[in-house]
């Protein structure tokens, strides 16, 4: 051989060791979460270039857009240009600002994330970004998640998708669904421990300050309640259970309150509110977060406050919904000297 085809040669063998993720920037697209997953994957890069003693990237990003008149997304950065041209391992979909991208703009995206997935492609939506990864088609029949507050209008475009909001990441191999706005950092660092191995993985997190993987929506999610429903009787117990505080909660003084019989209450009540009967426990658990956080009173003395007269009861019932212990919230939330506030 040359010596023009060994460095040849030597380049193509580089590359094949390298996964490049690709960041998509349509129009919304939060620069902060674009620019935020950029930084955490090319340090993880760095710390596996230096722990393996290597002069070439074992993970490339990428930016991708698409300019008016184009029928797809092309490359406008790259943080290793001199490599050469490859396809994106991964493709994420960043959070969007705004309202979702209207469907004829997200087409466009949709038809060329398909032609990618087809090629072996993982696909990664966060929060809103999930709508345009809906597009696809390739979420029917799958579980996901986005951001919370964006269940019911993701459920009632796709209605062929089933949403977990309890859930920050949903990880089915080649479609990840990730959750709130910042779950970008979560996602960034279950792509380095995919690519990059737990090790390097753990390193990144401790470099940036931030924990690994492994949080729920349900620790921060709060508890509203579907109100315009229309249904004035289902209406006039909800009212009711706010002001009591969710004090009485047996299905016979619910139906009572509403004025119908047991059966149809329930009925009507998961119709109207999405939730059934029993999920009003999530009311106290609620009034029992902001005292976790915000008082230093015993754990047995909150669960008689929110109506619980067994505190083991009320523990379970707490781990339950939260996905965390009372005592496991309270270490991470609670405000002021010693907790997270300041």
């Amino acid at each position: 051989m040359s010596v023009v085809s060994d460095k040849l040669q030597g380049d193509m063998d580089k590359t094949k060791d390298i996964h490049e993720v690709g960041i998509v920037g349509y129009k919304g697209a939060q620069a902060a979460a674009v620019l935020g997953m950029t930084d955490l994957l090319t340090a993880a890069d760095g710390f596996a270039r230096k722990m393996h003693a290597i002069d070439h990237p074992l993970l490339r990003v990428s930016h991708w857009t698409r300019e008016d008149g184009r029928a797809a997304p092309e490359r406008l950065f790259d943080s290793d240009p001199g490599i050469g041209g490859s396809r994106p391992t991964v493709i994420v979909i960043p959070p969007g600002l705004g309202d979702p991208l209207p469907e004829h703009e997200a087409k466009f995206y949709a038809d060329w994330l398909l032609s990618e997935h087809s090629r072996g492609a993982a696909l990664c939506s966060i929060c809103k970004g999930a709508f345009l990864l809906g597009e696809t088609g390739l979420l029917a029949g799958r579980t996901v998640t986005t951001h919370w507050t964006y269940e019911e209008q993701l459920a009632s475009r796709f209605p062929d998708i089933k949403v977990n909001t309890d859930r920050l990441i949903i990880d089915d191999g080649d479609i990840l669904t990730a959750g709130g706005v910042m779950a970008w950092i979560d996602l960034s660092l279950i792509l380095i421990e995919r690519f990059l191995g737990p090790n390097i993985m753990v390193e990144t997190a401790g470099a940036f300050l931030v924990d690994p993987p492994g949080r729920k929506q349900s620790y921060y999610r709060g508890f509203s309640p579907r109100l315009n429903h229309g249904d004035d009787s289902i209406l006039k117990v909800q009212h009711w259970l706010q002001l009591t505080g969710g004090k009485e909660m047996r299905l016979a003084a619910l139906a009572e309150q509403a004025g119908l019989e047991p059966r149809t209450f329930m009925r009507r009540f998961q119709k109207a509110t999405g939730h059934t009967a029993g999920d009003v426990q999530r009311l106290r658990i609620n009034r029992a977060r902001d005292l976790l956080q915000l008082t230093r009173d015993p754990i047995d003395s909150i669960a008689w406050d929110v109506h619980y007269s067994d505190p083991s009861a009320f523990r379970r019932i707490f781990t339950r919904i939260i996905g965390l212990s009372p005592t496991e919230y309270r270490r991470r939330f609670r405000a002021g000297p010693n907790g997270n506030g300041t």
